[in-house]
């Protein structure tokens, strides 16, 4: 059974953990993708990892939130409230955010209902605060939480005139010391994560620069001293940019990615050279600097020779045609874990090895991107067509194998577990070898239809 893990924007009568078809009852039109809480941990450790604009000590709270060390950063704002401000700006989605000297204070606000989206908590205000929140605030257990019910222990103010003793021997050690976390008393450690290295070679012009034969030159000197260091870490670069720094404060970007780590600065350079044609340097360029973006470890190797220096070659072809096509038309195509047809194909790296498993059964070389529908004449139940209708052209059957019975994947959202398909492989009296399948089974409420999916040789 399906449940809610999410909801967005909020609608009234939805919360989360209720049935998907209690919530359709409410919304028929409600949209739902699939929950992937490994792809939302990745995001928020992305967002942590791009909040460090605003602290060089920024981390990710599982499962919705972001702790940030704000101490001496409100220097750069008229005051703290600005600063929240600004960050719920860079946001731009709803967010609740507190500051606070303890981060227990801090979590407890920004997690309190009905509370303000931006609360500055003035030092030495923690117990004030929270005075009237729940102990669930604190981040207690359920137990501890229930148990503190039960006594008519309901406020954070109703704990902190209680002795300490006494509530470690009754509720445990966790409800002392997340109240000295939240209070000031204890402080909570938190693992942030250590800064990554800046892969960055940046280049001051005396003059402002206009011309493209200064920035070739530019370019191959940022990407010798870059090339160097990646070098001495045993790192090679699969993605790289270019940021030209105008005179009246506005910016050029651009980006090239390679089909294999490398570390050649001339080639490197010779990349982004063939993107200057593009570039707008207004009233001039005053600054240049060259990063690698995504990395990976490239350990020294002798001289090339045979299937290995074509590859490079290869590589270096591939390199060339994605700056001047796009890095979204180079691809090759690779397999994908699926039985269903138009699912089994993925796009990978021109460079990336690829292995084909032989499959069980007979597929045609040539897939259409979508089946096409065709009106066919065969027995029921599970017999063959006996002549078959394509774009207004009929086609009598010589011969043909099958069915091959493929049922939906019904763990992904939208597939309809009941809709299944019958291939058969056919050969027309013209010669065509064809494949095709009837969608449904004879005696359903829908009736089924034939499809047109791919041609063999």
């Amino acid at each position: 059974m399906r449940r809610l893990a999410a909801i967005w924007p909020p609608a009234p009568g939805l919360h989360e953990g209720q049935t998907l078809a209690e919530a359709r009852a409410i919304l028929p039109d409600l949209e739902v993708l699939p929950a992937s809480p490994e792809a939302d941990a990745l995001a928020l450790e992305a967002l942590a990892q791009a909040a460090t604009r605003f602290s060089p000590m920024a981390a990710a709270d599982p499962p919705d939130g972001l702790w940030l060390d704000l101490t001496g950063c409100a220097a750069l704002w008229p005051d703290e409230g600005a600063m929240l401000a600004a960050i719920a700006a860079w946001l731009a989605i709803p967010a609740r955010l507190a500051l606070a000297a303890t981060t227990g204070a801090a979590w407890a606000l920004a997690h309190s209902p009905g509370g303000p989206a931006l609360h500055v908590c003035p030092p030495g205000g923690e117990a004030r605060a929270l005075a009237r929140l729940s102990p669930a605030l604190l981040r207690l257990s359920p137990q501890a939480v229930a148990g503190l019910r039960r006594v008519g222990l309901r406020e954070v103010a109703a704990l902190t005139r209680l002795p300490r003793a006494a509530l470690t021997t009754r509720y445990g050690p966790d409800v002392v010391r997340r109240l000295g976390q939240a209070l000031g008393g204890e402080e909570e450690p938190i693992a942030w994560p250590p800064p990554a290295p800046t892969w960055e070679e940046r280049l001051d012009f005396a003059e402002p620069a206009t011309t493209a034969t200064t920035f070739e030159r530019a370019l191959l000197h940022l990407a010798g001293r870059l090339c160097e260091r990646l070098a001495a870490g045993g790192l090679g670069g699969l993605r790289f940019s270019a940021l030209f720094r105008r005179t009246d404060g506005t910016a050029a970007r651009m980006a090239v990615g390679t089909a294999r780590p490398m570390r050649d600065a001339t080639r490197l350079a010779r990349l982004f050279a063939m993107q200057l044609d593009a570039l707008d340097p207004g009233l001039g360029i005053e600054t240049m600097s060259l990063a690698a973006e995504a990395l990976e470890k490239l350990a020294p190797r002798q001289a090339l020779l045979g299937h290995e220096a074509r590859a490079a070659d290869l590589a270096a072809l591939a390199d060339s045609l994605a700056v001047r096509l796009g890095q979204t038309r180079l691809w090759r195509p690779a397999p994908r874990a699926s039985h269903v047809p138009e699912r089994s194909l993925a796009r990978a790296g021109v460079m990336q090895a690829t292995a084909w498993p032989a499959p069980a059964t007979p597929r045609p070389l040539r897939l259409l991107a979508r089946p096409e529908p065709i009106m066919a004449t065969a027995p029921v139940p599970d017999a063959p067509p006996l002549q078959f209708r394509w774009q207004g052209t009929l086609h009598r059957v010589r011969a043909a194998s099958g069915p091959e019975r493929i049922a939906a994947e019904w763990w992904r959202d939208g597939a309809d577990p009941d809709r299944l398909r019958d291939y058969y492989c056919v050969e027309t009296i013209d010669g065509a070898r064809c494949w095709l399948f009837r969608a449904g089974l004879h005696g359903t409420p829908r009736p089924p239809r034939w499809f047109l999916h791919g041609f063999f040789a």
